[in-house]
């Protein structure tokens, strides 16, 4: 990451990013380490936040590693703990952590296309779809808890979530992760509204489609051509492109920016290369 997408200032600003351990999240650390943050890089797989850490700091930048787990208060409170002692209160929060799971996915797009043998809407199972609505919802609810005490404290601060175009317009094939992430921008609003008085501020970018080692293989075929949904996805994206992970982050270093962005909070920014503002027509 040579160049910034951004001229912000973040020099001694402790910038906690929970799911620092995928890629997206990882660019983000990265990023605001890059703008002089000390970064609290937070995850599930230690071994990724710790080699994140390591490397940022080989290159003379500030960032510790921690293993956390975003539905545990426990755990949460332990690193927020050794966070304080290590950095310093938290000035940003980024809640990146999240995701889906198969069992909470469908094979077929349509009821009326589903086949024997197949998983359709009736055959989603209970604690999957629980699960990624835990992961989504609790796993931004829980670090917000623990790490906005902070910023209440010093009456200043900044949360970012991650929603997703699935809260704009649900997609098919992925019921709970659409609802999960729809309830991610409702949150974000409550969130704003609820610490307004405060001096916090609290927004969320919206992802558009990105290409990850997670749907490469519903987006292309073996032979590289591009799958059906990949055909339906970039038809309705007037761009005709994907969002690559890097695109993300302007719009991540703008909203933490207390000065560029002091009275901007309830938003929830699209990074989409037009999805959400197209109609099909």
């Amino acid at each position: 990451m040579s160049n910034l997408p951004l001229n912000v200032d973040y020099n001694g600003k402790v910038v906690v990013v929970t799911g620092a351990g995928g890629v997206i999240c990882g660019a983000m650390a990265r990023a605001f380490a890059h703008s002089g943050a000390k970064v609290a890089a937070l995850d599930l797989n230690e071994e990724a936040v710790k080699k994140l850490a390591d490397e940022l700091k080989a290159e003379g930048y500030i960032c510790e590693g921690y293993k956390a787990n975003v539905l545990d208060a426990e755990s949460l409170e332990k690193v927020h703990k050794a966070v304080l002692g290590d950095l310093g209160e938290c000035d940003v929060l980024v809640n990146g952590a999240g995701g889906n799971n198969p069992r909470a996915t469908t094979d077929n797009e349509y009821q009326h296309e589903a086949k024997e043998g197949g998983k359709s809407f009736f055959d989603l199972q209970a604690d999957g779809v629980d699960f990624v609505f835990k992961l989504n919802f609790q796993g931004t609810l829980l670090p917000t808890q623990v790490f906005a005490k902070d910023m209440v404290e010093r009456k200043s601060g900044c949360i970012l979530n991650i929603s997703s175009m699935n809260a704009y317009t649900p997609l098919t094939k992925i019921p709970a992760y659409s609802a999960a992430k729809a309830g991610i921008s409702n949150f974000t609003q409550w969130l704003a509204t609820h610490f307004a008085g405060t001096g916090i501020r609290c927004n969320a970018i919206a992802p558009g489609f990105l290409i990850s080692n997670q749907n490469r293989a519903l987006l292309f075929n073996e032979d590289g051509t591009p799958t059906a949904r990949s055909a339906k996805i970039l038809n309705g994206t007037p761009m005709h492109r994907y969002v690559d992970a890097e695109e993300l982050l302007g719009a991540t270093l703008f909203l933490c920016d207390e000065k560029s962005a002091s009275a901007i909070t309830g938003v929830v920014l699209p990074v989409d290369c037009g999805f959400a503002a197209y109609s099909g027509v």
